[in-house]
């Protein structure tokens, strides 16, 4: 098991707030691997925060979302997800190339429960995942430096209704969003070409 390396900010709150003792022992679960149970609630998700920061050091959070089995564990060390077409500033996708440190979040909002993820990103143009996702630009691999459950106690419980039609699929066509068909973006939005 790996203790996770607290600084001088954390370690002043917990010693003002008396739970220096207890983050000791919570560090102790903090691991640098993938369990079969936590491979399990990573593989089922449809969708997860990503945490990168810029060339600035400024961090910014991204929702990715696909079908369940998008987010796939290569082994207990890695994962890796699809980048899809997006608003074409990569923002997120960008970043890893300055900076591929990663923060990632799981939060099944049904079950109530959530996974933490560290590690190190890079994007790989001719990976071999590559072809099980439809109109995958490329694939994200990740290097897991932690791995560890989160207190679920105030993660809300939401309901599922319905996956979003804009996800790409196998032998169907994903529609174009309204906002690719403004008038104002039309002429900067190059329609994308399906098989």
């Amino acid at each position: 098991m790996k203790v996770h390396d607290y600084h001088d900010g954390n370690l002043e709150l917990q010693e003002r707030f008396q739970t220096k003792a207890l983050a000791d022992r919570l560090s102790q679960r903090v691991t640098e691997t993938v369990d079969e149970n936590q491979k399990k609630f990573i593989e089922s998700a449809n969708m997860f925060f990503l945490a990168t920061c810029d060339h600035r050091g400024l961090p910014t959070c991204s929702y990715k979302g696909g079908d369940p089995g998008f987010v796939r564990v290569v082994s207990d060390r890695v994962i890796a997800f699809p980048s899809y077409d997006g608003n074409g500033k990569y923002q997120s996708m960008g970043n890893l190339l300055k900076n591929p440190n990663v923060g990632i979040l799981f939060v099944d909002f049904e079950g109530q429960e959530r996974l933490r993820l560290q590690g190190t990103a890079s994007i790989t143009e001719d990976d071999e995942l590559l072809e099980e996702y439809p109109e995958a630009q490329f694939i994200v691999r990740v290097e897991l430096t932690e791995v560890y459950k989160n207190c679920p106690r105030y993660v809300h419980k939401y309901q599922f209704v319905e996956a979003s039609a804009f996800v790409p699929r196998a032998g169907q066509e994903t529609p174009e969003p309204e906002w690719k068909k403004s008038g104002e973006l039309r002429d900067l939005v190059a329609k994308k070409t399906r098989d």
